[in-house]
């Protein structure tokens, strides 16, 4: 029984071992050091991995240069299980033009040409920009694979528009392009009138889940979610998430009503879904009592999980700290990442965290779809999130966990056969089991792929001596840039299959859904440029910002691109408007502005110590 007797297609990804041009045959070792052979056809072709908007970088007529023992590959062909199971090529991916090139790394810009192709994507898909001016009201949450969407009756989620907002303004602080901050700021103002909520009483904000459109164009304000997972509540993800891309355009402009805006969504946050006795935020309150304690939450009645604890640091509160320096939002990035080294680790039971939970924290093992899964890109995020804060606070516990976590997820999380992270997995093995199963599938979803880059990324900015953090970064960011570009359409594929091809089913075929509004590929562009720029391979980087006259308290404005260690940055040039500008202060990565009544356009380069 089960005897592999059929012929099926397949990827092997790893390094070149050996070539032997006279019998076509490559040899190749797989990230855990299995090896295969594999044998050229007269059809084989080769490609360079290929970032969004380049022409196709053919290299059939190379491979005799290219392969070279140490080169990493990626390899589709067919399995023919013959008298010696043999493996015919039909593609070959490169990820660089030799030995130890990756272009994502070597070629100055990779990151930022990607981040500007994306951003100039969802600018045409949205609103026909730039032929056409950009106006909110056309914007939809649902975008097909090429761009089109729906013209009568619609929706426009909150968070959808909040994450592509953050996506354009990541989009302006690498590239200086006007549009991109036209797009951030409209689609700020477009939350505020449309979708924010004020409590006269309380003065405390929240915000709609979004609004349908009907074809006559009125519109109907949606209070609660209307995502299935969140049904009938207001969760805190949903409040999270609205803050993402306004805050982060704060970061570029001082807007002052941005910042009251937040200031008063983290009030909702610290007075309706903090547990001030047992520690934490709960992840959904009542519409109208505003209570994590009501029976109608059924589900999600005084819960905790992930969402509603760690993601606050990495959605906009790590920004809105930079943004800001205000005590208040160390102080809450200090208890969010103490909550998570306190209760999520349960590696007794599991080499994944545990992220659902009861009000005393106990574990919640029975909540609809999750279970007792563990979520691969959750504890990646956790990991990398650490690491950030780790450079501020220094303490032992976020150091431990997140090097905890990059040990045990490539055991348990990753695809040593073709590279990249897998999806929802069981926390625990069944018995006689080795593998941790698939909840579902064996699909790659394009954030799950963000967090392993940027986990082993990160990691290796801190620590670049560990060859392990390297070797993941280097895998994760090759596998994502060979296959999940869309190079014919624009932006980023949802889902590829464990092989790479794309999976365009459902929901998985969109460029815009409830879970995919230009967020995780753009924040992977706008931190992969941060660290591997300035922390790996030492190069200046430029950020722009265009603040508004006498914005930002005591006209001083904060430069630095992210935590990053202490005294490990410095300005070495600011220009206001193409002049040189000298006021500033690389100790606190600060600029002072000058006095103005019109927006000033700012550019810093920053280098490394």
């Amino acid at each position: 029984m089960n005897n592999l007797t059929f012929t099926f297609s397949d990827l092997i990804s790893g390094y070149v071992t050996s070539y032997n041009e006279d019998e076509k045959l490559i040899g190749i070792k797989t990230s855990d050091g299995r090896e295969f052979e594999a044998k050229l056809t007269g059809n084989t072709y080769a490609k360079l991995s290929q970032n969004l908007g380049e022409d196709w970088p053919d290299r059939s007529g190379e491979l005799h240069k290219l392969l070279v023992p140490g080169q990493m590959i990626f390899v589709y062909g067919t399995f023919f299980p013959e008298n010696k199971v043999k493996f015919e090529v039909n593609y070959i991916v490169f990820a660089g033009d030799g030995k130890d090139q990756y272009r994502y790394a070597d070629e100055p810009g990779w990151w930022i040409k990607q981040i500007d192709q994306i951003a100039s994507s969802y600018c045409k898909w949205q609103f026909n920009a730039p032929t056409q001016d950009i106006d909110y009201c056309n914007y939809r949450t649902i975008i097909n694979l090429t761009g089109g969407k729906e013209q009568e009756d619609y929706l426009q989620e909150t968070d959808t528009i909040s994450r592509m907002v953050y996506g354009m303004a990541c989009a302006y602080m690498l590239t200086g392009k006007d549009l991109y901050l036209d797009a951030a700021e409209k689609g700020t103002e477009y939350l505020r009138d449309k979708m924010r909520f004020t409590d006269t009483d309380t003065g405390l904000i929240y915000w709609y889940h979004g609004q349908k459109v009907c074809s006559g164009g009125e519109e109907q304000k949606l209070l609660v979610s209307e995502f299935g997972d969140d049904y009938d509540c207001i969760p805190a993800y949903e409040q999270i998430y609205a803050l993402a891309g306004p805050v982060q355009t704060y970061r570029i402009t001082g807007d002052p009503q941005i910042l009251h805006d937040a200031e008063k969504t983290v009030d909702l946050f610290d007075e309706c879904f903090k547990d001030n006795e047992k520690g934490g935020y709960y992840s959904h309150i009542h519409a109208v009592t505003l209570s994590a304690h009501e029976a109608s939450l059924g589900r999600n009645q005084a819960k905790k999980n992930w969402n509603s604890v760690g993601d606050h640091a990495p959605a906009y509160l790590i920004n809105l700290w930079l943004a800001t320096g205000e005590e208040r939002y160390r102080t809450m990035l200090e208890d969010t990442f103490d909550t998570i080294t306190s209760h999520f680790p349960d590696y007794e039971e599991s080499p994944f965290v545990q992220e659902k939970f009861f009000d005393d924290w106990s574990k919640d093992q029975t909540w609809g779809w999750q279970q007792n899964r563990a979520v691969v890109g959750h504890n990646l995020k956790i990991a990398w999130n650490l690491m950030r804060f780790y450079a501020e606070m220094g303490k032992d516990k976020y150091i431990d966990i997140a090097k905890k976590i990059a040990s045990l997820m490539p055991k348990v999380g990753y695809d040593s056969q073709r590279f990249g992270w897998y999806d929802v997995v069981e926390r625990v093995l069944g018995k006689d089991e080795k593998y941790h199963r698939y909840a579902w599938h064996d699909r790659k979803a394009w954030w799950q792929q963000e967090q392993g880059i940027l986990a082993y990324l990160i990691l290796q900015g801190h620590m670049p001596d560990n060859q392990e953090y390297k070797k993941y970064a280097e895998e994760s960011a090759a596998f994502y840039n060979a296959f999940f570009l869309d190079n014919n359409d624009g932006g980023v594929y949802f889902n590829v299959l464990a092989n790479g091809v794309p999976y365009l089913v459902g929901t998985e075929r969109y460029k815009g859904s409830h879970s995919m509004s230009a967020y995780h590929s753009t924040e992977l562009c706008f931190l992969s440029t941060i660290y591997i720029d300035l922390m790996i391979k030492k190069r200046p980087l430029n950020l722009y910002f265009k603040p508004m006259p006498n914005g930002f308290k005591d006209r001083l404005l904060r430069v630095a691109p992210d935590i990053l260690p202490k005294d490990s940055l410095y300005i070495s040039k600011c220009e206001i408007d193409g002049k040189e500008h000298s006021d500033y202060d690389s100790k606190t990565m600060t600029v002072r502005l000058p006095e103005a009544d019109q927006r000033l356009k700012v550019k810093v380069t920053i280098e490394t110590k």
